[in-house]
């Protein structure tokens, strides 16, 4: 008898270790900075570089990450984190990694900075009224600077994001109730193709859209706030206003701002009643809507 509990104390105790250490080990995708806080420049050229102690952000810090995007919405403790991390123009240096074992390097780099970088990189957050979101992008100042392969679809970073219930393929705008304000407010387009009204309301920039991007009829929001949506009739364009916030700025343009040469779809505005019946609906809503004049 009591050689069998001696048995099955040791059998619990070699238990408890293994799955202890299995359990140390196994803590899913998280961001690391180095332990020597290793410069930018030199990361490439080592063959081994040790880790910090704990993960800059682990998976408890992410509410979830946006396959199409590499967009990874963090929890307002672990957005402060990033927000006070002291980023020097020249970068700061970290490893995406599942569990523990390294997966690819990239670099933290500020805005502010005018040394470009052809890796992976987490642009510094500039304000915490900014969406709680950090982006693992291709290159600085642009992905034209970036060169090789693109190591973020890395299988076992999305399986280890799949596992722990943080990945989000696709976010389309029936999924959420409000859409977002936006810093340059809203542009509307219309079209007439195959005898119905074609509308695309998508998020206001400085630069010029595209017919290609106008038109096309993949939805796309991102967890930073840009959107893009595009339906088919007036109900289909209400029940999309409907959920932008009340004041919110939205211009319907008239044509293209910039030409977009030969083709078979036309940017224009609809017949007056349809403009009437939208542009009193936005009035209802408290929207702040303007028409451009062709």
């Amino acid at each position: 008898m009591k050689k069998a509990m001696v048995s099955i104390l040791l059998l619990a105790t070699m238990l408890f270790a293994f799955f202890g250490c299995r359990t140390a080990t196994e803590e899913g995708f998280a961001i690391y900075l180095t332990a020597d806080d290793v410069p930018v420049s030199q990361m490439e050229a080592l063959s081994h570089v040790n880790l910090a102690d704990k993960p800059l952000i682990s998976g408890t810090d992410i509410i979830s990450y946006l396959k199409t995007t590499h967009e990874i919405r963090l929890t307002d403790a672990a957005f402060q984190k990033i927000l006070d991390l002291q980023v020097p123009v020249q970068g700061k240096s970290f490893v995406v990694c599942v569990n523990r074992n390294p997966v690819y390097w990239g670099a933290f780099w500020t805005p502010i900075s005018s040394i470009s970088f052809d890796g992976v990189t987490i642009w510094k957050p500039i304000s915490s009224q900014e969406p709680k979101v950090i982006t693992l992008e291709l290159g600085y100042p642009s992905s034209s600077f970036y060169g090789g392969e693109d190591p973020r679809d890395n299988t076992e970073v999305m399986e280890s994001l799949e596992q722990a219930g943080k990945l989000i393929d696709k976010i389309t705008i029936s999924d959420v109730s409000t859409l977002p304000h936006s810093m340059k407010g809203y542009e509307l387009y219309s079209w007439s193709e195959d005898g119905q009204w074609h509308f695309t309301l998508i998020t206001g920039t400085n630069r010029n859209k595209t017919l290609a991007e106008i038109t096309s009829e993949e939805d796309s929001i991102s967890e930073a706030g840009w959107i893009k949506g595009t339906v088919i009739g007036v109900d289909a364009l209400e029940s999309i206003l409907s959920k932008l916030p009340a004041d919110e700025f939205i211009i319907w343009f008239s044509d293209l701002r910039e030409p977009s040469g030969q083709s078979n779809i036309t940017i224009q505005l609809p017949p007056q009643q349809i403009i009437d019946t939208v542009t009193a609906f936005a009035g209802q809503l408290g929207l702040d809507f303007t028409v451009t004049t062709p």
